[in-house]
């Protein structure tokens, strides 16, 4: 059982790094890095937010539903 939800962490944290990764852009306004979430998919948000606000604890991540208008 343990290692079950030792892989199924596992799977989590990969998913939201390629995320993270895929979905970074640099908002030409403030020169910051930010994870854009699809307006569209609010589960996808809502999945990884825990994540979201460790990461931009650690490492100063900003966070953005839509594109930047």
């Amino acid at each position: 059982m343990k290692r079950v939800l030792l892989v199924a962490v596992l799977i989590y944290v990969l998913s939201y790094a390629i995320f993270r990764t895929m979905n970074s852009e640099v908002w030409a306004d403030d020169g910051q890095t930010y994870v854009i979430f699809p307006e569209n998919t609010p589960a996808l948000y809502y999945a990884y937010r825990p994540l979201s606000y460790l990461d931009g604890a650690l490492t100063g991540m900003r966070f953005h539903i839509g594109p930047h208008r």
